[in-house]
């Protein structure tokens, strides 16, 4: 797939000596292949994209995972975010797929350190460089102007529709991730093809944000996978958070391809396999689990979303700066709200008193037939 893409648009490819992509992948692992991507030499593809969001108390916790299959020699990606992450670190090595198990119950250094000389260049300032495996991160924060100077001056070709493309999701925010993943390395740590590299990222933001747009690939369906971790549930709707309906196998409003496909509290199975996994001790023992699911042709992923402090999913075009999503939305939510699964409750208690007035009704009437019989 060589055709320009929203999604290319972020491919910023390296110079020819290096042969890297630079994309906005929220994440991929190993899973199941959506929608490919190709490098310039048609070799490589990313598998389907995959995202584990924790909030908690003002601190969201990001994790993906990225993975791929060819024969290039690095592979990168450029990813736009609401803050400055306070952390950068290796995430869990079985946590993508223990929720995936958990959703799918089935039976039995493109950056030298140091080296500034690009950033006071283009006037983009590099806050961070880590280390997670075999990737080199590096979070940049700038202007839209700045970040495309950057990544021009660090030997990325930026072309027309990749500079507009950085540009509208600066709007939203300065801070950018890019990393490199080095496959040479890779295969030393004795890491294969489909092999993902799991990097949780810790964020102090008011409100949970996850981007979408940018996995849109040009005449492609786009799929992927979201997991959320939060302190109440989660709802597709207003309805359904006044009234406390429970919002499994809706489709999110005003987001195409969004469905709300499995919630629970977590269980102590869940918990624990959660918790014990590396740099994992931070999950709670009484979240929610929600999943989601993106399956739309790529026309219609043009959005990215938040989630409201009562739970409800806000849906805003990509570009809308991350915590604007949520902040100024005006909220048709009653002001009582009833709790999780009130409606289900509503309707047992209603189908037991019909019951039980049909019972009574009926030995009223057996009742009287004798009586009538006596006189």
């Amino acid at each position: 797939m060589l055709r320009r893409t929203r999604l290319s648009r972020l491919l910023l490819k390296l110079a020819p000596a290096t042969l890297a992509l630079v994309l906005f992948a929220a994440q991929a692992t190993p899973a199941a292949a959506c929608g490919s991507l190709l490098a310039p030499n048609g070799a490589i593809r990313l598998a389907r994209a995959a995202t584990l969001v924790d909030w908690h108390d003002g601190v969201e916790r990001y994790m993906t995972s990225f993975s791929y299959q060819g024969d290039v020699d690095n592979v990168g990606w450029i990813v736009p975010l609401p803050a400055n992450p306070e952390k950068i670190e290796e995430g869990g090595g079985w946590t993508l797929q223990r929720l995936v198990r958990e959703t799918h119950p089935v039976p039995q250094n493109v950056f030298a350190e140091g080296d500034t000389r690009a950033t006071a260049a283009s006037g983009a300032v590099v806050l961070q460089q880590v280390r997670v495996q075999a990737l080199d991160i590096t979070v940049v924060k700038g202007s839209g102007d700045e970040i495309v100077r950057w990544g021009r001056d660090n030997g990325f070709f930026i072309d027309k529709e990749t500079e507009e493309h950085l540009l509208g999701y600066a709007k939203g925010s300065p801070y950018f991730m890019a990393a490199k993943y080095d496959t040479a390395a890779a295969r030393a740590r004795g890491q294969l093809q489909g092999d993902g590299a799991p990097v949780l990222i810790t964020m102090r933001i008011p409100h949970p944000w996850i981007p979408f747009e940018v996995l849109a690939l040009e005449g492609q369906q786009v799929q992927a996978d979201l997991y959320l971790l939060t302190d109440t549930p989660v709802y597709a709707s207003d309805m359904d958070s006044s009234i406390g309906r429970s919002s499994i196998g809706a489709d999110v409003p005003n987001a195409p391809g969004l469905k709300v496909a499995f919630q629970e509290k977590m269980n102590a199975a869940l918990y624990k396999d959660l918790s014990t996994d590396k740099n994992m001790g931070w999950v709670r023992p009484n979240s929610y689990l929600t999943y989601l699911t993106l399956d739309a042709p790529e026309p219609k992923v043009t959005y990215d979303m938040g989630v409201s402090a009562t739970g409800v999913i806000r849906i805003a075009p990509y570009g809308t700066e991350p915590m604007a999503v949520v902040d100024g939305v005006t909220s048709r939510e009653w002001p009582l709200r009833l709790p999780l699964g009130a409606p289900q409750v509503a309707l047992t208690l209603a189908i037991l008193l019909a019951f039980g007035l049909t019972i009574f009704l009926l030995v009223r009437a057996a009742v009287k037939v004798p009586a009538r019989e006596a006189e």
